[in-house]
């Protein structure tokens, strides 16, 4: 069990910060990652054996947060943006931008969201997200690319720093 407990120990930091991004609370993305490592200990031995044991993790926390996203819906209420950004060493600020990007991927659909979340808190490629959720590359960078015009449109913040590029290198700088 030691290797479970390493493993525990090198991922549950990154599983938090993809589920904080997902649930959009500190308090559920808590309980997700716990239900997530949870599920893993059950079925450790096999998940060890696998070729890529963080992406089965990782996928189970999806899976998992889909399925409460689908059976608990709720709406975020709006917040206006506005064109308040932060000046340069405001941490205030940044928290609050930080926030209102959180409060802005919670209002993406669900599949949209995750590839979000997988592509830029995760750093996984086109390739590993499409693995990771089943899915083509091509739908990857469809979800990617209307995900962020999407953020775009609700942060105008994020377009004046990071103009769209193409729909092969679609990236939040």
């Amino acid at each position: 069990m030691a290797l479970a407990e390493s493993f525990v120990a090198a991922r549950s930091g990154a599983l938090f910060r993809g589920a904080l991004v997902l649930t959009g609370s500190r308090e559920a993305a808590e309980d997700l990652v716990q239900e997530t490592l949870e599920r893993t200990c059950r079925r450790w031995r096999a998940i060890a054996a696998m070729d890529a044991p963080d992406a089965y993790v990782r996928r189970i926390m999806v899976n998992l947060a889909n399925d409460r996203w689908k059976r608990f819906r709720r709406v975020v209420p709006q917040q206006d943006t506005g064109d308040d950004r932060p000046a340069p060493g405001d941490e205030y600020g940044r928290i609050d931008s930080r926030d209102q990007l959180v409060r802005a991927l919670q209002r993406l659909p669900i599949g949209m969201r995750t590839v979000v979340v997988l592509r830029y808190f995760h750093d996984l490629s086109d390739a590993e997200i499409a693995e990771d959720l089943r899915i083509t590359p091509s739908a990857v960078r469809s979800q990617l690319t209307r995900g962020l015009e999407k953020l775009r449109a609700q942060m105008p913040a994020l377009s004046e720093l990071s103009p769209p590029r193409s729909r092969k290198g679609a990236e939040i700088r």
